[in-house]
């Protein structure tokens, strides 16, 4: 469980992107799924990332200046997409995409067509924990993947010793998944069916 992270600056960059989705959850709020501006989003994409909890994420060591030359190159790329949620304006969550064919993880299984990846991270919390924020969160960016009709099965592929993304994951509907051995980590796969998703919403 996750609660709403401490008031922070909106970051410029991001408010002055257009959404590429919008919803409105009753008794959560407004959530906007927004490009992430490397530049602009800097000041919270590295904060979020050096942080302990985020040790998973594999980041924790770089410098301001990595970040950005990280955040750069995926928004270079045609194949690989991040996103900063925001719940009524504020950054909640960070989100990436990805194709698996054009990914190191797309070397370690057998992809189907319509399979897409997906990496998440929840913003840190203050506070109380606030019961279904993550799962509203992750409900959200789920139905934004797949509007798209090509999309029919979700990938992702936490760090094995990930136990609450792993379990945040299965709770959605995930189901887990071989050991795979990735460049920077052991991750346990976990798919979500087009059809599955369907059934639970």
């Amino acid at each position: 469980m996750t609660s709403e992270p401490p008031a922070l600056p909106a970051p410029t960059g991001a408010a002055a992107r257009t959404a590429v989705y919008e919803q409105k959850v009753d008794g959560f709020g407004r959530v906007r799924i927004v490009p992430v501006d490397p530049a602009g989003d800097l000041d919270v994409i590295h904060r979020w990332v050096s942080e302990e909890r985020a040790r998973f994420w594999g980041m924790r060591e770089a410098g301001r200046e990595r970040v950005l030359e990280i955040y750069e190159y995926l928004d270079s790329l045609t194949t690989h997409h991040a996103y900063l949620l925001h719940r009524d304006d504020r950054p909640v969550a960070l989100f990436q995409t990805y194709e698996p064919d054009a990914d190191p993880v797309g070397e370690c299984y057998d992809v189907r067509p319509g399979d897409f990846g997906i990496h998440l991270m929840i913003g840190p919390t203050a506070g109380a924990t606030e019961r279904g924020f993550s799962g509203t969160l992750l409900s959200v960016f789920l139905t934004y993947v797949l509007a798209d009709p090509s999309r029919q099965r979700i990938v992702a592929e936490p760090d094995a010793r990930n136990d609450k993304a792993i379990a945040r994951l299965t709770r959605a509907g995930f189901v887990p998944g071989p050991l795979i051995e990735l460049p920077e980590k052991t991750a346990r796969l976990l798919f979500l069916s087009r059809d599955a998703f369907e059934r639970r919403t």
